[in-house]
């Protein structure tokens, strides 16, 4: 296995577009899996605190959790969080993690203040009010922190794009309106086909689907061969069958056909089919975009006598 690794790094150092691995091989895959479930979770509670969701948000906050316990397994120090944490005026990381933090105290509170669980806290309390304000925050936080994580990575000319942090955040409310529908599905509420659930979905995936156009036709035009080079990945080369088989075949096309009820009537089970191939497909695009990352060639000078 220490060969192979060798032998794979021997081999990176030598190609003149070498791919991420940091962010997406052994212990970094955790940091793909952490970002696609809190993303989720931060669209999935605001929709469910919208349309009064129960499940929805216990669902959530499950979510957000095992998103945090990803966090930190991708981390080789954990104990070096408090003072990663810090840096929040420089680093979207340590914003990230700011707000995760401040999802999982308030909505814990929040949680505590619904009579479904006995309002233990009370349903007007003041603990209630500062937990539902601590979990929008946290949860629109963790909506736009992503985005501006990879956009940040100057390295890496893909992610550097300014429609990146739009994209990231039209995905989570996505994922969080396929969470819902899934949820509501499962528990029988006709809520999961109705409601204006599933146009909502259908809108901001037209809005996901043009974002994306846009993100490969700037790589493409932007004349960067190494924007090209994560495009050739994505499209033809050892990321297409993630990119067309996770995210459009099962995250677009098997859903937007069942929502037109020509297959087979939107039935629990076919609505159940709909949420989880979208939050399927979410989770191949951010493992295919963040995969296709290739760094900036090293340029050395002429060395002259």
């Amino acid at each position: 296995m220490t060969s192979a690794r060798y032998d794979r790094l021997i081999n990176d150092l030598k190609s003149e577009y070498r791919p991420q691995r940091e962010w997406a091989e052994g212990r970094g895959a955790f940091l793909i899996y952490g970002h696609f479930l809190v993303g989720v979770a931060a669209g999935g509670w605001l929709l469910s605190r919208y349309y009064g969701s129960f499940d929805g948000l216990v669902l959530s906050y499950v979510l957000a959790c095992s998103g945090g316990l990803a966090h930190l397994v991708n981390l080789a120090r954990p104990e070096r969080v408090l003072n990663m944490m810090q840096r929040y005026k420089t680093s979207w990381v340590s914003r990230g993690f700011w707000g995760l933090t401040f999802f999982l105290i308030g909505g814990v509170l929040y949680l505590l203040s619904r009579n479904e669980l006995g309002a233990p806290l009370g349903v007007e309390s003041l603990l209630s009010g500062i937990g539902d304000i601590l979990a929008v925050i946290g949860s629109l936080t963790m909506m736009g922190y992503m985005g501006f994580v990879y956009t940040a990575s100057k390295g890496i000319p893909f992610w550097n794009s300014t429609l990146h942090p739009v994209l990231y955040i039209a995905y989570a409310i996505r994922g969080g309106i396929a969470a819902l529908v899934l949820m509501l599905a499962l528990r029988g509420h006709e809520l999961a086909g109705d409601g204006g659930l599933l146009e909502l979905w259908i809108g901001v995936t037209a809005v996901v689907i043009v974002l994306w156009a846009l993100e490969i036709q700037g790589a493409i035009s932007s004349g960067d061969e190494t924007a090209k080079r994560s495009i050739n990945d994505l499209l033809a080369g050892r990321l297409a069958i993630y990119f067309y088989g996770g995210t459009l075949v099962i995250g677009l096309v098997v859903p937007l056909i069942l929502t037109t009820g020509t297959i087979a009537p939107l039935s629990a089970n076919i609505l159940a089919v709909i949420g989880l191939a979208s939050i399927i497909g979410d989770f191949f695009m951010k493992y295919s975009s963040i995969k296709a990352g290739v760094y900036l060639p090293v340029r050395l000078p002429h060395l002259h006598r």
